[in-house]
């Protein structure tokens, strides 16, 4: 069995202006790192559109989905997984790909980077900075310039979320890391106060046609956010959308599928087989 390896590495990361340097342990195992070199040379070959998050999105097609990855240790550490994902995992690892190509930063370092500064607020490396919930997730990726959030144009926007979250501050005996460390309840509730209360547009699932507004609206490697109504929380699934001639599909790590799959069935029934499944928001790319 290959040895997984453990290295504590310096990253600067440089981003709204400010540039601040963080020491931040990283688990992943070599083939991890080989693998993200052979997709940089393989994008580099075959890429011609800049369409980097469905090229990548395709090539992780078929792994397994694993959910928790991330907490498998007493400490934060920044894991780098290429081998196994759930759905946030797999889209942040996309786009720190994708940023890496358009940025000509094709290298591990890079990538680690990326993936950092995607996963935690101003990419320092800790579980109350990671950013759990995904509304927190949209703003603080905004904020840093590596995405948009689209709210626009109406229609199809027509729907309006208000965000009340305290799924996590409310059921701390449900994450490990709140035994060790009970303080930092108190920090993930300072994350739910600052994105409660306000209000999002999105796509309700019974405007996901195959129209040529909507597909003006969504292009393919949007990451697509599906909202839930089950209290306390404010998402449910993401992917990356993918478009087909029958209409709007899903590129997502499945729990149901067990693996990275290109959904075959149409995303508005997907979203229509799930009551609590409200609408999508749309993010994209920078």
């Amino acid at each position: 069995m290959e040895k997984k390896l453990k290295y504590l590495l310096l990253f600067t990361l440089l981003f709204i202006g400010v540039g601040q340097t963080h020491a931040a342990r990283i688990d992943y195992w070599r083939s991890d790192s080989v693998k993200v070199m052979k997709l940089f040379r393989k994008a580099h070959r075959e890429v011609r559109d800049s369409n980097y998050m469905l090229f990548f999105g395709r090539q992780l097609i078929g792994l397994p989905y694993v959910a928790k990855t991330l907490d498998q240790h007493k400490e934060e550490q920044l894991v780098v997984n290429l081998r196994q994902f759930d759905c946030t995992t797999l889209v942040e690892t996309v786009l720190a790909l994708s940023n890496c190509m358009k940025r000509k930063t094709p290298d591990f370092t890079h990538f680690c980077k990326e993936l950092a500064l995607i996963r935690y607020r101003d990419g320092i490396v800790s579980y109350p900075t990671r950013q759990h919930y995904f509304t927190y997730w949209i703003n603080q990726n905004v904020r840093k310039r590596l995405v948009i959030d689209l709210q626009g144009p109406v229609p199809p926007f027509t729907a309006k979320q208000l965000v009340s979250v305290n799924y996590m501050s409310s059921h701390p005996l449900a994450y490990p890391m709140f035994r060790a460390h009970p303080n930092w309840i108190g920090e993930i509730r300072k994350m739910e106060d600052s994105i409660s209360g306000h209000t999002y547009r999105y796509i309700p699932k019974t405007a996901l046609d195959n129209s040529a507004l909507l597909r003006s609206t969504i292009h393919n490697g949007d990451i697509i956010v599906i909202l839930t109504s089950k209290r306390g929380l404010d998402t449910s699934h993401l992917g990356i959308a993918v478009w087909h001639g029958d209409g709007l599909h899903l590129l997502n790590a499945s729990a149901i599928r067990h693996r990275v799959v290109e959904e075959p069935k149409l995303f508005r029934t997907y979203m229509m087989e799930h009551p609590t499944f409200t609408g999508i928001r749309v993010v994209r790319a920078l």
